[in-house]
């Protein structure tokens, strides 16, 4: 938790109101969680059944949303964010438009040049007086002498006392911390006529309070600048009374000032003592016309710029170290402080302004509607995050979120309505990460299912069009089975028992990997998936698990098994070589081709899945590979039925062998051998 603000009095004397700390109220509630409490066996039901049929991403949302919501508002209770609000709030403030001076003031300065005139620090007391005499022969509403007096400062104490029994002039005391820390105001003055200069500075430094009215052990006092703005209002017929949506409020004319809380705006855990309004600062340069001590004492000054007018006599010389921070301090290059005398003349037109030019006071939001508007944008964006799933773009939107929090919330500001700003903003970066991270994790898993369904056998562009299409694929954590058209290649090594007997088994499985190594490449390279060994074989398929909705599309598929096959048989001579210089035997192969339906999809439960195929036309490969073993015209032989022909029919030499009883099946199956590429091609297919 940050300092608390703490009271400063003017003129570099810092003080302090006491009161009791604001205590910080936890709301309340007796909703408790139907998923953890012990609710009836029917309400477990309805929540469970409610729940199940959201879909996951409103799911998703909401508990992000709820989640980051709650952790924002914990921080900002805890004062974690207002640091970061109010550096908001100064920038907005400088960002408004510049209202420019108020007419109805006039700001006596006492500068460098008055000090070096006078010959002393401070003027003394015939030179106040002389000074007041001159501003009141030009009827002014009301003067209000930000200079202490309650020590004589000889010459002249008569003078100023006499001057001061003047109805038109107000001056000031400070409360401070403790009654030994108290000036009181210059003697014999009415309290009517009497104001503390007490300022309210936050834990940063910066005034952005006004302080209408404070307490001592003793008595109640109103504010310099208050007291002020009422002897001016008092001439225009405007008395102060009770509010009548609330007797503890001030009302002056049609304006109710309802005082600032400890959780108003962005305040949060602040120092609410007294009777405070959020400071509404008039303009970014000067608040009023502003003459010097030496002009007003020479008459150098213009009638009319005095007569009814509210006059504000005090220090403006750096020197005298009566100097604030402002929320325009930081855009300052030169002036970083405002003198304390300029610091009441905006608090004064803050209160004319309102009243008589119908000016708006700053407003705020209930607790339940800020709370409302951080989770309304914490929904925003983990809505987006879900939706958008290209990151430039989600990152892009996420910048316009912020900027949109910042724009509407500024908007506000315009109309006098201080609404958070960081924690809606943090809240939808928050909410917008949570839902991405949970969409990576996601991601990662569901990769690594498609992985573990379809191994790492697959050619890039399966990849891709595999991950393309996760969320239609996947679900549940399954692969749902699909009726598709697809080729199936299955091959076979000749003989491979009667070798597996003369080599050891580390010798043997070698030489295996070197032979299933190559022909894997070769699916790889020709858009097929392994989808398993057969010890010394294998299962590749073309066509899944993205299906194939056109005659093209299959017809490639099998075009691609028959290449690859082909393709095999060029490796198989090459392996040959090698293993023939390294004493391993040279082999044949077989291969088995077929296009027709299929399901597939996902077998086996969460512990242990595969990716399977499941039909006829996977059988009537095989058996189209296992059929005539004996009869083995070259190295590689390749048999496709008639149900693959017709897809590549003149793009490959082709030997009929007639029609076969193949194992298992009770119709004869018309069986060719693929010879090679065709010499001329046909139309259909392009590579």
């Amino acid at each position: 938790m940050g300092d608390r603000p703490t009271l400063s009095r003017s003129q570099n004397s810092p003080g302090a109101i006491p009161s009791a700390q604001a205590q910080v109220r936890w709301p309340q509630s007796n909703i408790q969680n139907p998923l953890t409490s012990k609710h009836p066996h029917w309400l477990q039901q309805v929540w469970q059944r409610t729940t199940s049929r959201l879909p996951v991403g409103v799911l998703l949302v909401a508990i992000a949303s709820l989640s980051v919501t709650a952790l924002v508002l914990t921080l900002r209770q805890f004062d974690g964010l207002q640091a970061l609000e109010l550096k908001v709030f100064d920038r907005m403030m400088r960002l408004r438009p510049d209202e420019g001076t108020d007419p109805r003031l006039l700001i006596v300065g006492i500068a460098e040049s008055d000090i070096r005139a006078l010959g002393q620090l401070r003027p003394s007391d015939q030179t106040l007086a002389k000074a007041l005499q001159n501003l009141e022969r030009h009827q002014p509403q009301v003067i209000g002498l930000d200079i202490y007096r309650d020590v004589p400062l000889a010459p002249g104490r008569q003078e100023l006392q006499q001057q001061l029994r003047s109805p038109r002039i107000v001056v000031i005391t400070n409360l401070g911390s403790s009654s030994i820390d108290r000036i009181p105001p210059p003697a014999n003055v009415p309290p009517e006529r009497v104001g503390f200069n007490d300022v309210l500075v936050d834990s940063d430094g910066i005034v952005r309070r006004n302080l209408l009215f404070a307490a001592t052990e003793e008595a109640g006092y109103t504010s310099f600048a208050l007291q002020l703005a009422l002897q001016s209002l008092a001439r225009a017929g405007v008395t102060p009374s009770a509010s009548s949506a609330n007797p503890d409020y001030l009302q002056l004319g049609p304006v109710e000032f309802v005082p600032l809380r400890s959780n108003s705006g962005a305040y949060q855990v602040s120092d609410d003592r007294g009777y405070q309004i959020l400071l509404d600062y008039r303009s970014t340069a000067q608040v009023a016309r502003m003459v010097t001590l030496s002009d007003v004492l020479s008459n150098q000054i213009d009638p009319a710029w005095v007569k009814d007018k509210v006059v504000l006599m005090g220090y403006t010389a750096p020197s005298l170290k009566d100097l604030f921070y402002t929320p325009f301090s930081a855009g300052e290059q030169v002036r970083h402080q405002m003198p304390g005398v300029e610091l009441h003349a905006h608090m004064v037109s803050q209160v004319l302004s309102a009243v008589l030019d119908g000016r708006p006071m700053f407003w705020f939001w209930t607790e339940e509607q800020e709370w409302l508007w951080v989770f309304a944008w914490s929904v925003l964006g983990g809505a987006i995050a879900w939706l958008v799933r290209r990151p430039v773009v989600l990152g892009m939107t996420g910048m316009a979120l912020v900027m949109g929090v910042a724009v509407v919330s500024f908007g506000l500001f315009l109309q006098r309505g201080w609404v958070p700003v960081m924690a809606p903003a943090i809240a939808t970066i928050a909410s917008l990460g949570t839902v991405v991270t949970y969409r990576a994790q996601q991601a990662h898993r569901q990769q690594q299912m498609v992985m573990t369904l379809l191994g790492q056998n697959t050619s890039p562009e399966i990849a891709d069009a595999l991950w393309n299409c996760r969320d239609r694929l996947l679900q549940s954590g399954k692969l749902p089975g699909q009726r598709l058209t697809a080729t199936m290649m299955f091959t076979d090594i000749r003989g491979f028992s009667a070798i597996a007997e003369q080599y050891p088994p580390e010798v043997l499985l070698e030489w295996l990997n070197d032979y299933l190594a190559a022909m894997t490449q070769e699916v790889q390279n020709h858009h097929g998936i392994i989808n398993k060994f057969t010890g010394d074989g294998l299962l590749a398929v073309f066509g899944v698990p993205v299906p194939r909705t056109t005659r093209q599309e299959i017809a490639l598929d099998a075009y691609r098994a028959i290449a690859c096959a082909l393709a095999t048989g060029q490796r198989l001579a090459q392996l040959n070589q090698a293993w023939q210089q390294r004493n391993l035997p040279p082999v044949q192969m077989r291969v088995g081709i077929f296009t027709g339906p299929v399901v597939a999809g996902s077998l086996g439960g969460k512990d242990r899945m595969e990716y399977g195929l499941i039909g006829d036309s996977v059988n009537t490969a095989a058996r189209l590979e296992s059929c005539v073993k004996e009869r083995q015209p070259d190295l590689c032989r390749i048999l496709i039925a008639q149900d693959t022909l017709q897809y590549v029919k003149d793009l490959f030499e082709v030997e009929s062998w007639g029609p076969m009883a193949l194992k298992g099946k009770q119709q004869m199956v018309q069986v060719y051998r693929v010879l090679n590429h065709a010499a001329e091609g046909g139309t259909i297919l392009s590579e």
